[in-house]
């Protein structure tokens, strides 16, 4: 693990570029689940005969219930960037909760919002 007890400001900025490019993509994505599950159903039943209406309806159902839970992740991952922005602010961030080390440069790019290195982890596991 690297020996600095910090990561520095220019590190630090190209880690807030990676979040705050993720924030953007996520805040996207997490708009066009809010938009589906507000529009009606696209696949309307009003045409099939009633045997298929209630199978459609399960089935939009479920739809709708999988897109809740996909928006409840977006908006969890929209917090844990933002704290992540607050922990480049701050000058924590890139700090393992755990061991007090570097988290590795790769995974803070491939996991932004990350707390732990990974051997820190794995043994978590």
């Amino acid at each position: 693990m690297a020996s600095a007890k910090r990561y520095s400001d220019s590190d630090l900025e190209q880690f807030k570029q990676v979040i705050l490019n993720k924030m953007k993509i996520a805040r996207e994505e997490l708009t066009d689940l809010s938009a589906s599950l507000q529009s009606s159903n696209p696949n309307g039943t009003d045409d099939t005969s009633g045997a298929y209406a209630t199978l459609e309806d399960g089935a939009a159902t479920l739809d709708k219930e999988s897109i809740h839970q996909l928006a409840g992740r977006q908006q969890k991952f929209l917090q844990q960037l933002e704290a992540a922005l607050t922990r480049i602010e701050n000058k924590t961030y890139g700090i393992c909760r755990t061991t007090g080390e570097l988290i590795q440069k790769e995974r803070l790019l491939a996991v932004p919002h990350t707390t732990q290195s990974m051997a820190a982890k794995l043994r978590q596991n």
